[in-house]
């Protein structure tokens, strides 16, 4: 299946610095991330940062949350958005697809990914924006998302499939940003 814009949100998950000092990819995930939100909000696409635990493990970084809508950070303290109902009363979750990137890929994307496609959601991770502390942990994640049926894109991939096609003006600017 296809992603298509008009059914999608991104989820940005847990983009904190406690936590993401640990990566040792962390200045890429950040940019990536950091990307992935411009993309779609040049796009009209919505998009949500989660923060857990934040009283322990600090705010979302601020030039993602700054990036954002007002009340567009849901706030945690399970693993999963979906089982720390972040997503209860909110307009994106009539949404079908959720695209997923940030950190850690083991823990809270891999829970919230699963919780979302036991929930009926298309979910789609994006395996060039998420990370973990140790690389195992984020293949075998992947491994595991996979086996429940969750899709592993990239971020071209996003790009490409929310674009749809060439030659407009929307696809020219937008690939002057994006395509590196």
């Amino acid at each position: 299946m296809k992603i298509d814009r008009g059914k999608s949100v991104l989820l940005v998950i847990d983009m904190q610095a406690r936590v993401l000092d640990l990566i040792p990819e962390h200045a890429q995930i950040h940019a990536r991330c950091a990307g992935l939100i411009d993309l779609a909000n040049d796009l009209g696409v919505p998009v949500l940062l989660s923060t857990h635990y934040a009283r322990g493990l600090g705010e979302v970084l601020p030039d993602l949350a700054a990036r954002v809508a007002d009340g567009s950070v849901v706030h945690k303290a399970h693993f999963s958005c979906v089982e720390g109902g972040c997503f209860e009363g909110r307009a994106e979750a009539s949404r079908q697809q959720w695209i997923l990137c940030g950190i850690e890929a083991h823990a809270c994307v891999m829970l919230t990914a699963l919780d979302l496609a036991a929930a009926g959601k298309d979910v789609f991770v994006v395996s060039d924006a998420i990370a973990a502390r140790a690389d195992e942990d984020r293949q075998v994640a992947l491994q595991r998302m996979a086996a429940a049926g969750i899709t592993a894109v990239t971020r071209e991939m996003v790009f490409f499939e929310w674009l749809r096609r060439a030659g407009t003006p929307e696809f020219k600017e937008c690939s002057r940003k994006y395509l590196r």
